[in-house]
């Protein structure tokens, strides 16, 4: 009797064991998924770089509660919404789609995946389950503009483009109107790449910048491969979306750093407390969503007290890098004098200012 008693309790013991793990497993495949669609790889060192660090924020913050996948390398277009549709239907509950070219893809899958969040970096374009969120790279490329005036001496400042969506033509816009603030003589050259990451491309456009007289690189690409074709050639550059600096530790006058970790812990928290909601989110200096990485030591004091004097400026709202007035090239008034534009004409940005030489691509 005794023995079989203590089998029984063996049993028992075991049972309740295995209904521990089992428990334990089930809490753990509850884990709330995150999916992150990148559009170069994470190792790029500038744009998927940033946003990987924000998945890994994530990860940090909710380990106990969220698991995240990522998928990198996702061209722009029908690529992009298979894969978004793939993230959706594997039980991804939040997905971030981080590239300009994700916009209606993401629409498109959201429309069907309707209990699936989705939050869609740069776009403009909304939905009950689809958030914006973007942030105002022009304020880092407007004080930018004040140093790399002060620091050109050939007056000519190289501009390796991406594509000319308004992101980037504000960014070319700002830095050539704080520059000129500072140096009326100083001109701006863009070669447009057509891609956002392709280091032999990029590194091309920087030598052929160069060639034509630019003695500082900038860019509005994701790899440093302009940062090191300066390095190389004894010229100034600009780190884009991370900081460059151990690929240009010579060129690297300061680099405009994207912190995406704040937003993505943010809104990862909402939909784990059921407080998440279809928003449009465009931070800057103010709310950290834009840095800036250390100013070269080779930069005079009077031109950091500056960059540092326009960057608190941007801050307490006493600057506005597009404050009137602003032509674009044809003399058109685009901003009267004293007023500010709304963030729909920044948004929707699709002129040179005046000054700039050459032209959009269509």
């Amino acid at each position: 009797m005794r023995k079989l008693r203590y089998l029984t309790s063996l049993t028992g013991g075991i049972l309740a064991a295995a209904m521990l793990v089992a428990s334990g497993s089930a809490l753990a495949a509850e884990k709330m998924k995150v999916g992150f669609v990148y559009v170069g790889p994470i190792g790029d060192h500038g744009w998927s770089y940033e946003h990987n660090q924000g998945r890994l924020a994530v990860e940090n913050a909710f380990s106990d509660k969220v698991k995240t996948t990522y998928v990198e390398k996702v061209a722009e277009g029908a690529d992009a919404a298979r894969v978004i549709d793939k993230l959706a239907s594997t039980g991804h509950k939040l997905i971030f789609t981080t590239s300009f070219g994700y916009m209606n893809p993401t629409l498109r899958v959201a429309k069907k995946r309707k209990n699936v969040m989705f939050e869609h970096a740069t776009g403009f374009k909304r939905s009950n389950n689809v958030s914006t969120y973007s942030a105002r790279f022009y304020e880092g490329r407007y004080v930018v503009g004040k140093i790399v005036g002060k620091m050109t001496k050939s007056n000519i400042i190289g501009y390796v483009g991406s594509f000319p969506i308004p992101e980037v033509i504000r960014g070319i816009n700002a830095t050539f109107l704080a520059a000129r603030s500072v140096n009326p003589k100083v001109k701006i050259k863009v070669v447009w790449v057509s891609s956002w990451f392709d280091p032999g491309k990029e590194a091309d456009a920087a030598k052929t910048l160069i060639d034509q007289g630019a003695d500082i690189i900038m860019q509005h690409t994701d790899s440093p491969a302009p940062v090191q074709v300066a390095e190389k050639r004894g010229k100034w550059a600009v780190g884009q979306a991370s900081d460059m600096h151990a690929f240009g530790p010579k060129a690297q006058l300061t680099a405009i750093i994207d912190n995406w970790s704040p937003y993505y812990v943010a809104r990862t928290k909402a939909v784990l407390d059921g407080t998440w909601k279809s928003m449009d989110t465009w931070g800057g200096f103010k709310s950290g969503m834009v840095t800036l990485a250390k100013y070269n030591k080779a930069i005079p004091a009077d031109v950091v007290a500056l960059a540092k004097q326009t960057h608190q400026g941007i801050i307490n709202g006493t600057i506005h890098p597009f404050a009137g007035p602003v032509k674009d090239q044809s003399g058109k008034v685009r901003v009267k004098a004293g007023e500010k534009p709304d963030d729909g004409m920044l948004a929707g940005m699709n002129f040179y200012v005046e000054g700039i030489d050459g032209s959009i691509p269509k």
